[in-house]
């Protein structure tokens, strides 16, 4: 399983939502453009839109390595807007885990699918 899936999940400092609103319209943008191997970039919202997720599919971990250098420059920005964390789903390879170490996201591996 080489497939790896991404959730985000952001809480917004006050005043911060219309900021992280146009950031994530540009990380959109360059997913759409630049991305090679992102299958799924969604966001949600929570019904006052203090909090979001975003769901992430990606066919490989070079994809999310390639999708995290394509929006490198705006995630000191996008961070600047609140708090995160996450979780990764699948089987990285050892060059993702190195990059993920230390970081706010969790890695959970494969028990069991069909």
């Amino acid at each position: 399983m080489s497939e790896l899936q991404g959730i985000a999940r952001f809480k917004f400092d006050e005043g911060k939502l219309e900021e992280f609103k146009r950031l994530s319209a540009q990380c959109m943008e360059i997913v759409r453009t630049k991305d090679t191997g992102t299958l799924q970039y969604e966001i949600y919202f929570n019904d006052d839109q203090s909090e979001c997720i975003v769901l992430e599919r990606y066919k490989d971990s070079e994809a999310l390595i390639q999708h995290a250098a394509n929006v490198g420059d705006l995630m000191e920005a996008i961070l600047a807007t609140g708090s995160v964390s996450g979780e990764l789903l699948g089987e990285p390879s050892a060059d993702l885990q190195a990059q993920l170490a230390g970081g706010p996201v969790r890695l959970f591996t494969p028990f069991q699918s069909m």
